[in-house]
């Protein structure tokens, strides 16, 4: 019998509550979604209670403790919710971790769905998988740091530096939603990196209502020529996506220095915005004064997605060079390079091994 703990999670968005159990880094349920919506409070709480208990049922198991992601704004390490846009009951600030705790009587760790998605790909997803491959090749390379971003009904993102999860000081650590938007500055980035940007690019573009606009999946089929529609409109609501995700990223990564993940529901029509993508994040600047060109970022992107990229960023680079004053020679590599990649666990699962990872953690101290 195994006795190692079980984790229930929960992936908490604004339409559904989609449940799961893991044990051992790996889910040992099929994962359940109740849907969200409801017209007061207590009912919303309710489907979260019952959710959990049918994870009990499920596993034939109490918890070791429950962990998951709900939206923010929030004081995550004391599990206050507050004032919620996409669920509008939650007001006043709502102690969701001490009702959970009282009812189920297990320890109940509460975060952001960005920070946990880029914890399960920084652990067991897009890091060591990298990290892999350049072994593989000899390359001494070792990543350490990733940025986790999902594109889907909103903007999301997770920093992990070293295997730790970066929280910040206010639980506002990763919160790349509100870097401006470089296309309209008086609006965040979401407004361009999201479900409602496509559609409303799309919409604009083809001179037809938001409403009437057609879902993502679709116009990114119209964009690659495998649906009838306005394939330019189409083209031009992913290049936009795209352009504003790279100044974004650029600025992000130069900071953090590390690779990059993408997930959620728009990650998926990578093939037809990563390309852009990374054109985009390693365009140079122009010097303002003598209109000298210069380095976008310090580092360059790979497309990790394209299996031409991943073995050029892959491979081994340097040479041996001479220490002054000596016979010795010691390895330099000049070449600065940071991989663009797509979730390889998936986003709900690498929320649940993040969940999963970080109650562990906590259960250790």
């Amino acid at each position: 019998m195994n006795n190692n703990p079980i984790i229930f999670i929960l992936d908490a968005g604004g339409t559904g509550f989609k449940f799961s159990a893991v044990q051992d880094w790996h889910e040992i349920i099929e994962p359940f979604t109740i849907p969200s919506a409801a017209p007061t409070l207590e009912e919303v709480l309710q489907k979260i209670i019952t959710g959990f208990h049918e994870c009990e049922i499920r596993c034939n198991a109490k918890a070791s403790a429950i962990s998951f992601c709900f939206p923010g704004p929030a004081d995550y390490p004391n599990g206050i919710i507050g004032d919620l846009e996409n669920m509008p009951t939650f007001r006043g600030g709502i102690p969701l971790k001490q009702m959970l705790e009282n009812e189920f009587h297990v320890p109940v760790f509460i975060n952001n769905d960005g920070d946990l998605f880029a914890y399960g790909e920084a652990l067991g997803g897009l890091l060591p998988e990298v990290n892999k491959l350049l072994e593989q090749q000899r390359n001494p390379k070792r990543y350490k740091n990733l940025l986790g971003v999902t594109i889907g009904t909103g903007f999301g993102g997770g920093i992990v530096i070293n295997k730790v999860l970066l929280n910040g000081d206010n639980s506002a650590g990763g919160e790349i939603n509100r870097h401006r938007n470089p296309l309209y500055p008086t609006t965040s980035a979401e407004d361009s990196i999201s479900i409602r940007a496509v559609r409303r690019v799309y919409g604009r573009e083809a001179g037809i209502d938001f409403n009437d606009t057609p879902h993502p999946y679709d116009i990114y089929k119209i964009a690659m020529g495998q649906q009838p529609g306005d394939k330019e409109a189409a083209l031009k609501s992913w290049n936009e996506l795209a352009t504003a995700l790279a100044d974004v990223l650029a600025n992000a990564i130069s900071l953090i220095d590390g690779i990059v993940v993408i997930g959620g529901g728009l990650s998926g029509a990578w093939p037809i915005f990563m390309p852009m993508l990374i054109k985009k994040m390693n365009e140079p600047f122009s010097g303002l004064n003598d209109g000298h060109a210069f380095s976008r970022m310090e580092t360059e992107a790979f497309n990790l997605m394209d299996a031409q990229d991943m073995i050029r960023f892959t491979e081994k680079a340097g040479q041996m060079v001479k220490v002054p004053f000596s016979d010795q020679m010691v390895w330099y590599n000049p070449t600065k390079r940071v991989g663009i990649g797509i979730t390889k666990l998936g986003t709900s699962s690498a929320v649940a091994i993040g969940a999963y990872a970080y109650a562990m953690e906590q259960l250790k101290e």
